[in-house]
């Protein structure tokens, strides 16, 4: 499955974006801010220009999986090699203050949050759950 999100509206505190299954439209997003950063920036440049729990993972081609998250403790989708971040998931939230890079599904009806949260990732986990059960690969692209 080819995932991709396309951030639309760059804000000082937040990115808002929509997220397509195969070119399909799923959902509005909601991360941190979105610093400029590139998957191939080097390590230095991702260190020097992100801040902790308030930066949007770079732009990029990512592999996605589901694993069991001991934080949340339970099987979600986790972007795997994301330069510069660590455990960063797809799960639901409300604002940037729930991502720490992570990324927020929903629908984007109030200004820099995202409502809906819940339903909409019970909605995303389980068509990720089934494509897993059909062995497809997922990647994530970010644009």
């Amino acid at each position: 499955m080819d995932i991709k999100l396309v951030r639309r509206a760059y804000r000082d505190a937040y990115t808002i974006g929509s997220l397509y299954f195969d070119g399909e439209y799923q959902c509005d997003t909601v991360e941190d801010k979105d610093r400029g950063l590139k998957k191939n920036d080097s390590l230095g440049k991702i260190a020097k220009t992100k801040v902790y729990g308030k930066t949007a993972i770079p732009k990029g081609t990512y592999r996605v999986i589901l694993s069991w998250s001991r934080a949340f403790k339970q099987i979600m989708p986790e972007i795997l090699d994301v330069p510069g971040f660590s455990g960063i998931r797809i799960h639901s939230g409300n604002s940037a203050d729930d991502s720490l890079g992570c990324i927020i599904v929903g629908e984007n009806k109030v200004v820099g949050k995202v409502i809906n949260s819940r339903a909409t990732y019970q909605r995303i986990l389980a068509k990720l759950k089934h494509a897993e059960e059909c062995d497809e690969d997922f990647t994530i692209t970010i644009q």
